[in-house]
């Protein structure tokens, strides 16, 4: 019985960890990413085995990062921009209340 109670738990905690992180994010401007262009507003970033997909109902763009660790804990979330075709082309995400910057592959 404890056993199974054991197996239980370390199964629901291996599915914890497998699964998406979730954070919020607002564009203020049109923004691509992976090749999709988002329009500004309010959207759901979920991070899973380095890779981000931003989206809000039908709206998705979705592309590898890297996750680095800065030294302390981002204030709030922030998005820097790479602009040289006219268009805002994320670049790297600061997640806000957390060390973690996520740095897009070029699109």
């Amino acid at each position: 019985m404890i056993k199974n109670i054991l197996v239980f738990f370390t199964l629901l905690g291996l599915a914890a960890v497998a699964s998406a992180k979730s954070y919020s994010i607002t564009l203020y401007e049109p923004s691509v990413i992976g090749g999709a262009e988002l329009k500004p507003g309010d959207y759901r970033l979920e991070l899973k085995n380095e890779k981000v997909v931003i989206k809000k109902g039908k709206q998705m763009g979705e592309a590898p990062v890297k996750v680095e660790t800065a030294d302390s804990k981002y204030s709030t979330t922030t998005v820097r921009y790479r602009n040289g075709d006219g268009k805002y082309h994320i670049q790297e995400i600061h997640l806000g209340g957390t060390n973690m910057k996520l740095v897009v592959n070029a699109n």
